[in-house]
């Protein structure tokens, strides 16, 4: 399999001789420990200073973390929002695609982290050290950075709206493609002709000038190489293993779910492994066509997310929030989507035959030629829906908020039950200006 430099690893397979199962993704006596004491979380890493710290996925949600000792350790995809990591030690830590949102990071230490990925919009990093570390794809929209030092950080395709460097070393950053700089506060800021800007060609005087920066002449730098970090091997505690399956041993880390190609490749070659990712964050990901068939996607982040063409067939996404997710031609047959939050999302042509959206919100979403045969609507919110021409054939309307939803054209059959929990008849499609059929 090819390494990309951002990489990151999604999740963590267990294999057993029987079927395919997976290992919990964080070592539970370890985040116990981290969560009861600082100070006995810095101690343990006093005496242990070559244990394999392993909390990804972990949730630390407004935990107070202030000035811990988390260097080196496997933070990829935890949420610390909320988080106060003020003074904290983070040299060479993975993060990847950590949901850092509004975390306290003041004087933080995080020289050399693995940051790719991560969410961290409106952090405040203040005076923060960020030198070398890969940031390559993070959000940082409203983020706070002033007087931080970033010096040969990779910046690459990040969302900089409002982020404000006001007073940063920024010397030799990697801004490439960089999206909003525009928006971005950069007075005082110091930056070098080894500063690479969104179009690839480096910081001028001038450039600088115009933001109310100060530029630095410095001997010309390669660009840095940032390489991802090596994993520990997942721990495996048999108590928390299905049954049957004790004899599981750790397989490699499957690629990111965002390296669609890859990710499709490894469905293919394992085709009856279990997929397991709850609360994931991928908020804006480009998953065009993606492989998650009968995943577990359950309480998850796919907002504004490209999945056009994707394949959820069978999959778990109840609650999961889709706001303004792209979903056109999607596969979405059987798909659990119980209490999930649809609103404003694009599904033209999606296939939802049989799927259970009871409870779902789908305000003005776009469901135009959809097919929705047999789904389960009880419940569903529906206020100003476009359902022009899709199949309802047979689906359960038992209590759904029709209001303001455009039916032209849509297929109503004998079978399909309105809201009040009756059986469609042909006035009651002609009133909606739906077509009605008998078969």
């Amino acid at each position: 399999m090819k390494i990309h430099s951002t990489a990151i690893p999604a999740i963590i397979f267990a294999i057993s001789l029987s079927s395919p199962t997976i290992a919990k993704a964080y070592n539970r006596d370890q985040l116990k420990l981290l969560q009861k004491s600082v100070a006995e979380w810095n101690a343990m890493r006093g005496q242990q200073p070559e244990l394999a710290i392993d909390l990804s996925k972990a949730n630390l949600e407004d935990a107070n973390l202030k000035g811990a000792n988390l260097s080196k350790a496997n933070l990829s995809k935890s949420d610390l929002s909320g988080a106060s990591l003020d003074q904290a030690n983070l040299e060479d830590a993975n993060l990847s695609m950590a949901y850092l949102k509004k975390t306290n990071m003041k004087s933080a230490n995080a020289s050399r982290a693995w940051l790719a990925g991560a969410n961290l919009s409106g952090a405040f990093m203040k005076d923060a050290s960020l030198k070398a570390a890969n940031l390559a794809g993070a959000n940082l929209r409203w983020a706070k950075l002033g007087g931080a030092d970033l010096e040969r950080a990779s910046l690459k395709n990040t969302v900089l709206f409002d982020a404000d460097f006001e007073q940063v070393n920024l010397k030799g950053v990697q801004f490439d493609n960089a999206r909003f700089i525009g928006n971005a506060t950069f007075k005082d800021a110091e930056l070098s002709n080894n500063t690479v800007l969104p179009s690839g060609a480096p910081v001028t005087r001038g450039w600088a000038t115009m933001r109310d920066a100060r530029f630095v002449k410095e001997a010309p730098a390669a660009p840095p190489e940032f390489v991802p970090p090596v994993m520990a091997a997942p721990v495996v505690i048999p108590e928390n293993m299905p049954a049957g399956s004790a004899q599981a041993v750790p397989a490699p880390p499957a690629p990111d779910v965002r390296e669609v190609e890859e990710w499709n490749a490894m469905r293919q070659n394992n085709p009856e492994a279990e997929i397991e990712m709850t609360e994931e964050k991928l908020g804006h990901a480009k998953l065009g066509g993606v492989d998650l068939r009968k995943a577990s996607l359950s309480k998850s982040d796919f907002e504004q997310a490209n999945l056009d063409k994707a394949n959820l067939a069978g999959a778990d996404l109840a609650g999961v929030n889709l706001q303004r997710a792209d979903m056109k031609e999607a596969n979405l047959k059987g798909v659990n989507l119980e209490g999930a939050n649809l609103e404003r999302a694009y599904m033209k042509n999606a296939d939802l035959s049989g799927a259970n959206l009871q409870g779902t919100k789908l305000y003005s979403a776009t469901l135009y030629g959809a097919n929705l045969e047999g789904a389960n609507l009880s419940k569903a919110s529906l206020l100003d829906a476009n359902l022009e021409k899709a199949s309802l054939k047979g689906a359960n309307l038992t209590g759904a908020t029709l209001i303001g939803v455009n039916l032209t054209d849509a297929v109503i059959s004998s079978a399909t039950i309105t809201p009040a929990g009756k059986k469609a008849t042909r006035s009651w499609a002609t009133l909606n200006n739906a077509v009605f059929t008998d078969k």
